[in-house]
């Protein structure tokens, strides 16, 4: 069977800062007809940035949708039409103040098929030259370091709850196996 739904009608709910809403009226396989609620953003990248010691830069920062302080890998939004590459390098010197270099696509992550547009697009890179931080005016981040067998600790012990950063610790501890 065809598991494909056909759009047939949307209707613009909020357009906001970093997310839009819209309800669409969809097609279902079996004939009938649908509802389905998309919240619209633009895509996001991530990296994990190596030092030279082999410790990885994380970013501790309060997330308000979660109402708790979070322990991540720098990320960030891209505008949109944006590409993924150039954003991560702007987002790195952002919030690290390092630039990368020898950055290894590992892919993309969808945090939430069933409404959320969003893709992450994920990197691993290696520290490169020092320029400082320049957080936006709404961000307040901590910058710690941590190795990949503490980060796999803290993931194993629940201290580490981000999506991404769970993707990513495991993705470049296979990628630097080789």
């Amino acid at each position: 069977m065809n598991k494909v739904e056909k759009k047939i009608k949307s209707t613009r709910i909020f357009d906001g800062k970093i997310i839009n809403l819209r309800t669409d009226e969809v097609l279902l396989p079996d004939g009938n007809k649908g509802y389905r609620e998309v919240v619209e953003h633009p895509g996001g990248v991530a990296i994990a940035l190596q030092k030279e010691d082999g410790k990885f830069f994380l970013v501790n920062q309060f997330r308000y949708g979660q109402q708790k302080t979070m322990l991540e890998f720098p990320a960030g939004k891209k505008e949109y039409g944006e590409d993924a590459l150039t954003c991560a390098k702007r987002e790195i010197v952002e919030e690290t103040g390092y630039s990368g270099k020898d950055y290894v696509y590992l892919g993309q992550m969808v945090p939430t098929g069933a409404y959320l547009e969003e893709v992450i697009d994920m990197y691993y890179a290696k520290t490169d030259k020092y320029y400082g931080q320049h957080f936006d005016d709404d961000e307040f981040i901590t910058l710690e370091s941590y190795s990949l067998e503490e980060l796999i600790e803290m993931i194993m012990n629940k201290e580490i709850c981000d999506g991404k950063t769970i993707a990513m610790t495991f993705m470049v501890k296979e990628l630097l196996k080789y």
